[in-house]
């Protein structure tokens, strides 16, 4: 597939939208404009893939117009599809952020209608906050006590505050079998009974009813990351 291969069915899309539509004019692919002569221009680039270059291409031409889309091909097999699925969330986020429209194009559908789909407008961008994740963020920032990871390191055990908070824990059952609530006395953590009761990372054995030992594994894990207790 070519980009001008794009180009008939997205004329025929804006046109059947009221459109005056031409190809190539100051180095944009395809402009509109209403017939009225006082009519903002709109602009939609066309690519065979999405990538940042068209990104890139699309942010240089809202200089020109406060309308611009990108166009890019319909996926066509199942490889294309399935990877479309997984990244379709982000990339439409991505060009509402960026204020940009993003049109699907189906060259072999002679329907105009159903030959463009429109996935994004151009419009305003006005992020809806997110306020459990807010406070996610926060809440984790403020239980973590110190900085014990390093920004962008892979491959390495995360210490999160819920780690942090098992390990005082497990600090506690370091000499012998002890209540819950001990536990939660000598360690600080209030959320102790969960944690012993999770035993997320497998430390911690019920010796009896609001009684925990320190398993093998958690003696191990413990002395490995003694200096984030």
């Amino acid at each position: 597939m070519k980009e001008s291969d794009l180009y008939a069915p997205v004329k025929r899309f804006l046109e059947a939208r009221g459109f005056d539509v031409k190809a190539e004019i100051r180095g944009c692919d395809v402009v509109a404009r209403l017939p009225d002569p006082d009519s903002p221009p709109l602009i939609v680039e066309l690519k065979t893939v999405f990538s940042l270059d068209l990104i890139l291409q699309g942010i240089d031409r809202q200089r020109m117009a406060d309308d611009v889309y990108i166009a890019v091909p319909a996926p066509d097999t199942v490889a294309k599809r399935r990877n479309w699925r997984s990244r379709r969330r982000a990339v439409i986020r991505l060009c509402r952020r960026l204020e940009l429209g993003l049109m699907l194009v189906t060259p072999s559908q002679a329907d105009a209608a159903r030959a463009v789909d429109v996935l994004v407008e151009p419009d305003p961008y006005r992020p809806r906050p997110d306020r459990k994740a807010r406070h996610r963020l926060t809440t984790e920032f403020t239980r973590r006590d110190g900085d014990p990871n390093i920004g962008g390191i892979s491959r390495r055990t995360i210490i999160t505050a819920y780690r942090q908070e098992a390990l005082r824990c497990a600090a506690c059952l370091e000499s012998g079998p002890r209540p819950v609530a001990e536990i939660r006395s000598e360690s600080q953590v209030e959320r102790a009974a969960a944690i012993l009761q999770r035993n997320y990372y497998g430390w911690f054995a019920r010796e009896k009813r609001g009684v925990y030992r320190l398993t093998e594994r958690g003696a191990a894990d413990l002395s490995s990351n003694r200096g984030q207790v």
